[in-house]
This record gives structure tokens, C-alpha cells and sequence, in this order.
């Protein structure tokens, strides 16, 4: 919050770091309402993935579904295991939220995966059958990179305070990526992005000098 109240400043927009929050959290909740309305157009192949991340001060797993070719982040819920938890509400959501089944399925070996797949879009049919490539690592054909990408943005978000509701909307913490992608990206498009830099390196040097 901080950064980006220095990055206004550098625009000629003064405000506080607690503003820049209350603004983040005015437009989730608007850019939110808006997406419950529209059917997401996303694609046919979708990853899953889960995230240990703290909630409500408790340490918690947060399974997500997330479009692979717009990332769009279609459904999530959370769990206090990934051993025991039954991933089928997740790709039940999904469907819900997409109105359809995706074509190819990504995840990771977690058995929850696999158990509710086969529950939920494996059928007789082949031509109506949904793949599930499992068992990726990073040094084969399919990998879940975006996914990861996607958590470590989630993790940071967390990180910098930003709260998880554990029964919240399913889109949320996408709003919340796609403003930190937003933000990054004016940054590096501002033509005073050195001045930026510098004038944080002499913040930190006048820190330094401070405690010395």
C-alpha cells in the first residue's frame, strides 16, 4: 500500500497508504457485484491448485480453479485439510460459474483431484469425457506455472495484510490479483519510474542513517 501511495505522489496525488486500502476495498466489493451478473468466458482447460494460507489467524487450505488461458479465477473454497477434502463442491462451482464442464483438466497428484474428477467428469463417452493430466512436474510438457504464478500473488496479498474471508465471494481474491497486476504495470509504463526507485533508495538511506 505503501508503494503505491508513493507512486500517486509521484502523479501529484497525495494520500495515505489507509486510503489507498479503503479504495481497494470500495472497488473490490463494486468490481465484485458486477462479475456475479456475467457468465465468464473462459476456456476449455482449467487448473486447480491448493494454497496453505493463514485465515482469520488460522492456518487453512485454499483450493482455487483458475482458467488457463485467461486466468480468470472461477471458483474457490476452503479447507482445513487437503488429505481429506472432498474437491467435488470446488468443480461443482465451477460449473456453476462457467456453465460448463472444461475439456482438460490440470492438477497436481493430490488423490482429492482425481476422486472428484471421477465423481464428477469422467463419463463412459470418450467424446464427452473430460482428460485429467495429473502428476505434472516442472520439467514435463505440462506444468502448473500459471497456477503458481497465481498463488504467489494470492500469498502476497496475504502478506501485506490483505484479509481472506473464508466463506467470501468466489472471485475475490481474483479482483484483488488483477489490481496488483494493474498496479505493477503502471509502474513500469510511468516515465518517472526512476525517480520512483531513487527516491527509495533515498528513503532507505536516510533510514539507515537514522538508526546509525
Amino acid at each position: 500500500m505503501r508503494n503505491v501511495q508513493k507512486f500517486l505522489r509521484l502523479q501529484g496525488v497525495k494520500v495515505s497508504h489507509v486510503a489507498v486500502l479503503k479504495w481497494i476495498k470500495k472497488y473490490v466489493t463494486l468490481m465484485n457485484q458486477y462479475l456475479e451478473k456475467i457468465k465468464p468466458n473462459v476456456s476449455d482447460t482449467w487448473r486447480a491448485d491448493e494454497l496453505y494460507i493463514k485465515i482469520k489467524g488460522d492456518m487453512k487450505y485454499l483450493f482455487a480453479i483458475m482458467d488457463d488461458e485467461t486466468r480468470f479465477w472461477i471458483a474457490q473454497e476452503i479447507a482445513d485439510s487437503k488429505y481429506t477434502h472432498d474437491a467435488r463442491t470446488l468443480f461443482k462451482a465451477g460449473v456453476k460459474v462457467a456453465g460448463k464442464k472444461p475439456v482438460t483438466l490440470i492438477t497436481d497428484g493430490l488423490p482429492a483431484y482425481h476422486d472428484a474428477y471421477n465423481k464428477e467428469f469422467w463419463t463412459q463417452k470418450k467424446d464427452t469425457r473430460t482428460q485429467h493430466i495429473r502428476h505434472i512436474t516442472i520439467r514435463e510438457d505440462h506444468n502448473n506455472n500459471k497456477m503458481e504464478r497465481m498463488n504467489g500473488e494470492v500469498r502476497d496479498r496475504d502478506n501485506e495484510g490483505s484479509k481472506v474471508e473464508e466463506h467470501g465471494d468466489s472471485h475475490r481474491l481474483s479482483v484483488i490479483s488483477q489490481l496488483s497486476k494493474a498496479t505493477r504495470r503502471a509502474k513500469r509504463q510511468n516515465p518517472f519510474r526512476g525517480l520512483w526507485n531513487k527516491d527509495r533508495r533515498t528513503e532507505q538511506m536516510d533510514n539507515n542513517n537514522s538508526e546509525c
